[in-house]
């Protein structure tokens, strides 16, 4: 079958440079421990971790440092053997300040690891506390905690599960490595999945621009009549939840809705791969897979770092950055933060650190809005980001929320389409922060 039969996609998107061809053909790296690793309590949706240990204590690589606090969050773990140096509030990648636990390292490469389980015998239920226990987290960029993905209300009726190869964001490469290199743990991470939602069908979505990718992954699964290899048109955002679903089930979900309430789980390509390394290894999630990249960094690499690592020591791993380097991204460049503290450090979720020059940020003035629609056509959402942005701007949050301010998913394919280059997004994020906070005060009025 040919790589470009039966693409599948979406209306609207955008399909910018993509830039991949500075790390798509380079393996993994495995990055030494850094000196000192920062640790936030709060990288994961929902409530930040409960830290249980003190100033002084020693602890071991996998070891667990702070506990879950509460149904919506997740344990987090020491990626490295060494001294608690501190615990206090630290700049993260975020662009916030969190509770912070600071490791200085030590020389033991000791891993305190958790009981190995066999795959083909380990329940549904032994497979979701493994995943709890191991403090996994989305790596699609939320965060948010898989063990409650795992576990959906009893009355939910989820038939497939699909796993998120399309990696649409430009530079970004990690998942087609995973996909070319640990082809076949991708395939059976996706089996566990499947095993612990009671689920039949699986489905893997990548874009048809990785075609080395989709040859490993078609041939691992040719004689898997339960899972299938969907082909998706490369387009921006084709990764995002809503239009990956309408994409590979032709399914809508609707505003205010989650997957699982059209009967779907998305699970991230190195989301399956945590899975899988947490119950054959008995692994935590302690360290992160990222593409560093950009004109602006001298080795571009994909990395596997320890979390906790300080973006200075990665981009000192990576050569160190170019004179001509003018912004560093934590992401990719449609959705990731640009950064202000190179001492932030790299968090579960992180899939990226790009480094670019003036020629690739391509910086304009803003000019008044042309009215020219395009905005419009490109949201996957159907929204009108203009008017959005405007009501935010002139904070009439009540006409924002009537329009649907709350539905936008901040994808930034608004802000990259508009030819008066108005920072769509930003006014579109504000608005909804604004809306959410006044949403939550009147329910506690």
């Amino acid at each position: 079958m040919g790589l470009l039969s039966k693409v599948k996609s979406f209306k609207g998107g955008v399909h910018p440079a993509e830039w991949k061809e500075l790390t798509k053909n380079l393996s993994f790296e495995q990055m030494p421990n850094p000196n000192l690793v920062i640790i936030p309590l709060a990288q994961h949706i929902g409530k930040p971790a409960n830290p249980i240990v003190k100033k002084k204590d020693e602890v071991k690589a996998g070891q667990i440092i702070a506990e879950a606090e509460g149904f919506i969050s997740s344990p987090i773990h020491s990626p490295v053997s060494g001294i608690i140096k501190d615990i206090h509030r630290e700049n993260t990648v975020s662009g916030f300040p969190k509770d912070s636990i600071v490791i200085q390292s030590s020389e033991s490469n000791e891993v305190d690891l958790m009981d190995i389980l066999n795959p083909e015998t380990i329940t549904p239920e032994e497979i979701r506390q493994r995943v709890k226990a191991a403090g996994i987290v989305g790596q699609g960029g939320a965060a948010f905690p898989t063990f409650v993905k795992l576990s959906p209300p009893e009355k939910t009726k989820i038939d497939c599960v699909i796993l998120n190869g399309c990696e649409c964001e430009p530079y970004l490469t990690r998942d087609d490595r995973y996909m070319i290199e640990r082809t076949q743990d991708v395939v059976n991470g996706l089996k566990l999945i499947m095993k612990a939602l009671g689920v039949k069908k699986g489905a893997i979505g990548i874009e048809n621009n990785k075609s080395e990718a989709i040859s490993k992954i078609r041939a691992a699964v040719k004689n898997q009549n339960d899972i299938s290899v969907e082909i998706l048109q490369t387009k921006y955002p084709q990764g995002a939840e809503k239009m990956l679903i309408k994409a590979v089930l032709d399914r809508e979900v609707p505003p205010g809705k989650l997957p699982m309430d059209v009967g779907a789980v998305i699970q991230n390509i190195g989301t399956a791969i945590a899975i899988y390394d947490s119950v054959t290894k008995g692994e935590a999630q302690i360290t992160a897979a990222i593409t560093v990249s950009g004109g602006g960094i001298k080795q571009p690499k994909n990395v596997i770092v320890p979390v906790g690592t300080p973006l200075k020591d990665v981009l000192d791993f990576c050569g160190g950055v170019k004179d001509n380097a003018v912004k560093v991204i934590v992401g990719g460049p449609m959705m990731g933060v640009t950064q202000f503290d190179f001492g932030a450090p790299v968090m579960k979720a992180t899939s990226g650190i790009l480094v670019l020059t003036s020629a690739e940020v391509n910086a304009h003035p803003e000019t008044p809005c042309l009215k020219c629609g395009k905005c419009i056509e490109v949201c996957p959402l159907g929204l009108v980001p203009t008017k959005l942005a405007r009501f935010s701007q002139l904070e009439r949050y009540e006409d924002a929320e009537n329009f649907g301010i709350t539905t936008c998913m901040e994808c930034g394919t608004c802000t990259f389409t508009c030819p008066a280059n108005i920072p769509l997004v930003q006014w579109l994020r504000l608005g909804k922060q604004k809306v959410l906070t006044l949403q939550r005060e009147k329910k506690s009025a």
